[in-house]
């Protein structure tokens, strides 16, 4: 369930290369650190000096000798009995850093994307979170089979197997080179985040969450080791759950690279010591990594001059009783080329323009469709206002002074709901009530038919599959993206 750890075991060993760290300590750091071999040398390459690097955070709760965790820090991690998390990749984050010093960008897998996968037995699509607790799985009943009894060498050489699953499975889905990966599971984060000595997140409301520990009110505040945990690991009681927990994630990332940019962080050498011991512990990087000729690709990491995207999903839906995430995988890597500069996004020019402020209440007991609805109505020109649950009742519009076109619109793209005027309801604004039974209408989707014309989702419907100079789509629960220039305040 963790996410965000491999963010920041990544931005340290990053921004530890592209601050001016001594030398003598670079070389420390780098003759140091675990490597793997799972990241094909002949594979593709990203054209010139341009790097991909996939961020893998592994959610599990073992050693690199695949030894359990000390109850100790389980307890300070609030993360259960160890017995939990498994070998999913529940953050997987591909940084695209430009070889002539531009914006670095970084787009977020949602860990339930439905994707196809190749070479697991049983299998031809997981979560893409699964591939490599699977692919793990399958090497060790196998070396077990030769007769490899020796714990410690069947986990490495399963995690071995794992990584290269999930590179060629997102390699895949992305369409796109990984020239490097670094992997840090559940401990690395808890040790990198507290060498960090706290970190500053905003959070734009207050939330309580019993199953990650997250407990905390709105606004600034900075966050040691086990809190920035619960931060990044929180989804339920958020209104798109795992989207807005990547959400956490990216801002998390932003607010720890403001962190160790900020003025006496690397003239502290007791600090950076922490953080290299830190980084020779927990994190594995891919084999071949000049670290030290990748210090000077790294600069813009440590002036914030990232962005982040989390790449669209196409809706929800159930395969053998779990919920996945549907893609479409042209939208998603067109997602993915635009995000990254290699096409100019083409222009997006909404025709209906409405301005009423909608206020959702979400009587249908589906968590985060208030969210869901107000942000597909987001590109027609409708303004999010208060989002709430309610007791179940019927679906319809109560629309106050002035707005009763706005409503009927509202009321066209969301199926025909019945509208009313009501005093109540303030100058400005619609109340949308969800009722028992509503469901967003298909043609609101990513792909609708009836998406506001000009808009990414109508030129995929005309054209039949998404252009690669599409732009992500403006409406989804994915949401917009994450500027990384300093503490991005987040839901």
């Amino acid at each position: 369930m963790v996410a965000g750890r491999v963010a920041v075991g990544l931005m340290s060993l990053l921004v530890l290369t592209g601050a001016g760290v001594a030398s003598t300590m670079l070389i420390s750091l780098a003759g140091g650190l675990n490597t793997s071999d799972a990241l094909d040398p002949s594979g593709p390459k990203s054209l010139g000096s341009d790097q991909n690097i996939l961020l893998i955070g592994l959610d599990s709760r073992k050693d690199q000798d695949g030894n359990q965790l000390p109850k100790e820090v389980l307890d300070q991690l609030h993360a259960g009995d160890g017995s939990e998390g498994g070998y999913n990749t529940n953050t997987l984050i591909l940084m695209h850093i430009p070889g002539n010093g531009g914006k670095v960008s970084a787009v977020s897998i949602p860990r339930d994307d439905y994707v196809p996968v190749q070479g697991i037995p049983g299998y031809t699509k997981v979560k893409i979170k699964e591939a490599y607790g699977l692919a793990k799985f399958c090497a060790e009943q196998n070396l077990a089979k030769q007769g490899i009894t020796d714990k410690a060498e069947l986990e490495h050489k399963g995690r071995e197997a794992g990584r290269k699953k999930t590179l060629e499975t997102v390699r895949n889905f992305l369409d796109v080179p990984i020239d490097r990966f670094a992997e840090i599971n559940l401990a690395g984060f808890y040790d990198l985040a507290t060498a960090l000595g706290g970190v500053e997140v905003c959070l734009n409301h207050p939330v309580k969450d019993s199953y990650s520990g997250a407990d905390f009110p709105a606004g600034h505040q900075t966050l040691n080791g086990a809190q920035a945990l619960s931060f990044v690991r929180q989804r339920h009681g958020l209104d798109n759950g795992d989207l807005d927990r990547t959400h956490r994630q990216q801002a998390f990332i932003a607010s720890a690279a403001h962190k160790l940019h900020s003025v006496g962080t690397f003239t502290d050498l007791g600090k950076l010591q922490d953080l290299i011991d830190t980084a020779k512990r927990d994190v594995v990087i891919s084999s071949g990594w000049d670290i030290l000729a990748f210090a000077q690709h790294a600069q813009n990491l440590t002036g914030g001059d990232l962005e982040f995207t989390t790449l669209p999903i196409a809706g929800y839906e159930k395969v053998n009783g779990q919920d996945v995430n549907k893609v479409d995988t042209d939208q998603v890597r067109a997602a993915v080329r635009v995000a990254f500069g290699l096409v100019a996004p083409a222009p997006v020019t909404p025709q209906i323009r409405a301005s009423a402020t909608v206020d959702v209440r979400n009587a249908t007991g589906k968590s985060g469709l208030a969210s869901t609805v107000a942000t597909a109505l987001a590109p027609y020109g409708f303004r999010t206002g208060q989002l709430a649950n309610t007791a179940a009742t019927a679906s319809s519009i109560a629309y106050g002074a002035g707005e009763k076109d706005d409503a009927a619109t509202a009321a066209s793209l969301l199926g025909g709901l019945p509208i009313a005027a009501d005093s109540r309801v303030p100058k400005g604004h619609l109340r949308i009530t969800l009722g028992t039974g509503f469901s967003l209408p298909a043609a609101l989707g990513p792909h609708g038919a009836d998406a506001a014309p000009g808009t990414p989702a109508a030129a995929a419907t005309s054209a039949g599959t998404a252009s690669a100079a599409e732009p992500p789509p403006a409406a989804g629960p994915q949401g917009g993206t994450v500027d990384g220039s300093g503490i991005p305040c987040v839901n």
